[in-house]
């Protein structure tokens, strides 16, 4: 693949909260289909790294560029701060986050949460919506669900319902925050199929997650974060196979089973 092919480029990202400097300089691509999985201890960055992506929140250095489109910055330092709102939105609407909190809307339904979204941000047309919206919901198998209120179902199908509406966006790529992490490992698995799916489906994801088999069996190109930085990069096999840094190494030996 080309340059041109990418989705998502984020160029030596610096991130701070206050004095603490949360990323030190990562870059990051993500080629149209390439799953990229994000992995490290908690409080490596993994998470900052994502929000900065979808500019929830505002990095001090550093570019993003989506399909070749550079962000625009206004201000230097900590007053750094996306030029354009129209920009900001219009990148928004083709990057779809599926966060560790399913944060669905418990007064609508499964299926007005699906559409809420394509109809408020879009605009698109009611019927077009919910037909996209069920089909969806069937995706991800709980097609059944449609009608459900989100207190009703399970943190493992009100997940499913979250990527779900992801999905209605029909995004460009779509980004995961530690998916499973509030599930048990039962119905874990039930979303882990589903990104599984989508990954073959030839998806441009990112996904931050602390299931070591997930990200090896989806990734094309998996990344270990330490401290703010990119300590080890490059194909799961390598990558879970052969660690070369003695953090990678430690990590991988207290994560997996033996």
């Amino acid at each position: 693949m080309t340059p041109a092919d990418a989705v998502i480029e984020i160029r030596n990202l610096h991130k701070s909260y206050g004095p603490l400097e949360v990323l030190k300089g990562v870059s990051v691509t993500a080629r149209r289909g390439d799953v990229v999985s994000l992995i490290g201890s908690s409080g490596s960055g993994k998470s900052t790294l994502l929000r900065c992506c979808n500019l929830l929140e505002d990095s001090q250095q550093g570019e993003i560029l989506f399909k070749g489109e550079p962000v625009r910055w206004s201000g230097q330092g900590a007053a750094r701060r996306p030029a354009d709102p129209k920009q900001v939105l219009r990148i928004r609407t083709t990057l779809s986050m599926v966060f560790q909190q399913f944060n669905l809307w418990a007064h609508m339904t499964i299926l007005q949460n699906v559409m809420e979204a394509p109809l408020t941000v879009l605009g698109r047309p009611r019927d077009e919506v919910e037909a996209a919206a069920r089909g969806y919901l069937d995706k991800v198998g709980i097609g059944d669900k449609a009608d459900a209120w989100p207190g009703q179902l399970s943190g493992g199908q009100q997940q499913r319902a979250a990527i779900a509406r992801a999905l209605c966006m029909e995004p460009e790529a779509l980004l995961f925050d530690e998916p499973t992490s509030a599930l048990d490992p039962e119905l874990e698995q039930e979303v882990v199929r589903v990104i599984r799916d989508l990954a073959e489906e030839g998806r441009t994801m990112i996904l931050v997650t602390h299931d070591m088999k997930m990200a090896r069996d989806v990734s094309d190109q998996v990344i270990f974060l330490h401290q703010g930085l990119i300590e080890e990069e490059g194909a799961p096999d390598r990558l879970f196979d052969a660690p070369q840094s003695a953090r990678l190494q430690g990590f991988l030996r207290s994560t997996m089973p033996a």
